[in-house]
């Protein structure tokens, strides 16, 4: 075999076109880039048998690299999701074809000038990109036009994406020079492209599961290294420092993939803090709370995941009650999951045993004005029936994770609408779920002031609400547990190896051994990997056999 390193790409062969960085111990998971040709191979599928459309092109737009406003930086670029989905391909300005006819699929490369190899290295050629990617052709854009109009000329519509992101609400650019001339034809179809993209995300392959096991594994043996550095840290974000170190000395992922949030304190019940305004710079103290919400992004594929724990080392009374409500809804949802579970249910299973922690501390009582004493299910049925449980869980319970931490596909024409009740109106997606499916499972409980001052003013509320022991949570923030979880034929499997018991968190917090020897939380369903040592493939890690390794 030929073996050539191409920079920024990775190791390719002529039998065998592969993703992958680093080298020895420090080599990142090798993805067969034949796991794009199984993408398209997928979407001609569905076009045809969902769509009912058996000819025509298929054309994406790549992504650009875009300026730093008026300036001459760029942002470190990232290739649009949908691109990456069905090519793999890490440069900007590019576009891929697919024939729904034959399945033919054509990268378009920008013909670059000399300049650029001054500034940037040596231009590759066509064969340099045909050996990287597994496509069956590369051209240049510049004879884009001319390659379309001739394959039009056969049969069949020119297939452009257009629809909008049910979680961001915006639009793919699907635009391009000399497109009026297809439109005036009218061969430009808009209709049915975006529909089956965004079914065919929703369901994962097993290398796209494979790729996104490796991910979740990179993103918590960071948080691991983050908890047990947490002790030396003035500011938060020390926190947000050392995790993108590890993820990229260790799993050779060099961007997150989304913000981090690195929330001590009352920040804790900030849901999206890290923002420019509030960039992760509070000062931590002793007995902060640290809720820790940070991804890794490998190959355009993300994890996201989310550990709380005590920055002293130890939970007080209060934390541990709140940090092991939420864990119980966490574990709730574990145990429901499986393919024919609407995941509206879902949260609302999380949100009962929220409530259920609160009741327990008596922060939540029975209705004081009424003289009625309820047993414990009933005043939680009563609870969520007013959908208190939105006051301290106002966002969603999770959602589908894949080339996007908010994946694709929550909301379509062929799912369950989204529901107006408070709470699950923030849900990204109301599925029933499917084998394939790889979801977010994070609920919280937060003391949020502003939804805590409304609930209170609230008559039908406030009369649940026992004020001095709410007080004693104010300013506190909030706790959050996200996992990475696959739907199976006959239950989950979850792709987090983070802690997660109370003891689990301070025997790691004290500088214990992870992953553990033993299994102390099997109900969590994690299954125990590693990368291979040639970084081929995700393998099962025994416990016993490898905890020193």
């Amino acid at each position: 075999k030929t073996m050539m390193n191409v920079p920024g790409i990775g190791w390719a062969t002529n039998q065998k076109p592969v993703y992958q960085l680093g080298k020895g111990k420090r080599k990142s998971l090798a993805i067969p880039l034949e796991v794009h040709k199984l993408t398209r191979d997928k979407l001609v599928h569905t076009m045809r048998s969902v769509r009912n459309i058996t000819s025509g092109i298929v054309l994406l737009k790549g992504g650009k690299e875009v300026a730093q406003y008026d300036s001459d930086v760029s942002y470190l670029f990232r290739q649009d999701s949908w691109f990456n989905y069905l090519f793999g391909v890490k440069e900007p300005d590019m576009f891929g074809a697919v024939n729904l006819s034959t399945g033919k699929s054509v990268l378009f490369i920008p013909k670059l000038t000399q300049e650029y190899s001054v500034w940037c290295g040596a231009i590759r050629p066509p064969q340099d990109f045909l050996m990287s990617y597994a496509v069956d052709e590369v051209l240049y854009v510049d004879d884009m036009i001319f390659w379309l109009t001739n394959e039009l000329e056969k049969d069949g519509n020119l297939h452009l994406l257009s629809g909008v992101n049910t979680d961001s609400g915006l639009k793919p650019d699907a635009t391009f020079d000399g497109m009026d001339q297809f439109i005036v034809a009218g061969k430009v179809d808009y209709e049915h492209l975006y529909k089956a993209l965004a079914h065919c995300r929703v369901i994962k392959s097993p290398a796209e599961i494979e790729i996104l096991r490796y991910c979740a594994l990179v993103a918590s043996n960071a948080h691991v290294e983050v908890m047990r550095f947490a002790r030396e840290c003035e500011t938060e974000y020390e926190l947000e420092a050392r995790f993108l170190y590890e993820i990229y000395r260790n799993g050779g992922c060099r961007t997150v993939a989304y913000t981090s949030i690195c929330a001590c304190g009352p920040n804790s019940a900030v849901l999206h803090y890290g923002h420019a305004a509030a960039p992760n710079d509070r000062p931590l103290l002793p007995n902060d709370m640290a809720l820790l919400d940070m991804g890794a992004e490998y190959h355009g594929y993300c994890s996201d995941i989310t550990c709380s724990f005590p920055l002293s080392g130890v939970f007080t009374a209060d934390q541990r009650a709140i940090f092991e409500g939420v864990l119980a809804a966490q574990r709730a949802v574990l145990d429901a999951m499986k393919p024919g579970v609407s995941w509206v249910s879902m949260h609302l299973l999380a949100e009962r045993e929220v409530l259920r922690a609160l009741v327990k501390l008596n922060v939540l009582q029975n209705d004081a004005g009424s003289g009625v004493v309820l047993e414990e299910e009933a005043l939680l049925d009563q609870l969520v029936a007013l959908s208190v449980g939105a006051v301290f869980l106002p966002c969603g319970l999770g959602h589908l994770i894949g080339c996007d931490t908010h994946d694709v596909g929550g909301y379509t024409e062929d799912t369950p609408v989204r529901e107006s009740r408070a709470g699950l109106r923030k849900l990204r997606t109301a599925r029933v779920l499917e084998a394939g499916m790889v979801l977010t499972n994070e609920p919280g409980c937060y003391f949020i002031d502003t939804l805590l001052d409304e609930a209170l003013a609230d008559p039908k509320l406030s009369p649940f609400f026992n004020l001095p022991v709410l007080n004693r949570f104010r300013g506190t923030g909030g706790v959050r547990l996200e996992d990475m979880v696959l739907v199976t034929e006959t239950g989950v499997e979850n792709l987090t190896n983070c802690p997660r018991t109370v003891e689990e968190v301070e025997y790691v917090l004290a500088g214990g051994l992870w992953p553990p020897q033993v299994d102390g939380a099997p109900y969590m369903r994690r299954r125990w990997t590693r990368l291979a040592a040639d970084g081929s493939h995700m393998e099962d890690l025994s416990l016993w056999k490898d905890a020193a390794r």
